[in-house]
């Protein structure tokens, strides 16, 4: 067991996961908005079930996807933070960086601003020589936001192996960003 560590940005806190989060965390995972870029909605079974994994990882490591919540509002918003993702993609083994977050919360700069937080303790407290983000390849609101938090893509555009072939969202962009370009861009 770690502490998990809580990071602050100007609006927001990235925090470990309470009780009280996985009924929002739910809703969010049922909404067709948020998952259409995702094969499907989310259960309520399937939500908790991967909510219990992601406070398992934070326990574990005391860094993870992070359960965001506004300073001056809403507990709950979603998530952003880093994770491990599985082993069968062209990228792996590495850390990537995600995000998501409630529609009613989108348009605000929140994903951009807590992914910014989320990079420094990557880089800064976890000393990783590199990040990586992948989405669906017509997934624009994501890739804007890797691009704003100084991701870029090199065209190692990849099929997603755990989606059929021919599957409207298995076409998959893979941005990155190093320590070094990270450091350059935002303290050089």
């Amino acid at each position: 067991m770690c502490d998990i560590f809580s990071l602050e940005s100007d609006r927001l806190l990235l925090r470990a996961w309470r009780d009280e989060d996985l009924p929002a965390f739910a809703a969010l995972n049922a909404d067709p908005q948020v998952m259409r870029y995702f094969p499907a909605p989310l259960t309520a079974e399937q939500s908790y079930a991967q909510a219990d994994k992601i406070r398992q990882f934070m326990q574990q490591n005391g860094w993870g996807l992070w359960a965001v919540e506004e300073k001056d509002g809403a507990p709950f918003i979603g998530f952003v933070g880093l994770a491990i993702p599985a082993e069968d993609l062209p990228c792996s083994p590495c850390v990537e960086i995600s995000w998501r977050l409630a529609a009613a919360h989108w348009g605000k700069g929140y994903a951009t601003e807590a992914a910014r937080s989320a990079l420094c303790h990557a880089f800064e407290q976890l000393d990783l020589a590199e990040v990586v983000s992948f989405t669906a390849e017509t997934n624009q609101p994501s890739r804007r936001v890797m691009e704003r938090i100084g991701m870029t893509s090199r065209d190692e555009n990849f099929l997603h192996p755990r989606l059929p072939l021919g599957h409207p969202l298995q076409k998959h962009v893979l941005y990155r960003l190093a320590q070094q370009t990270w450091r350059d861009k935002f303290h050089g």
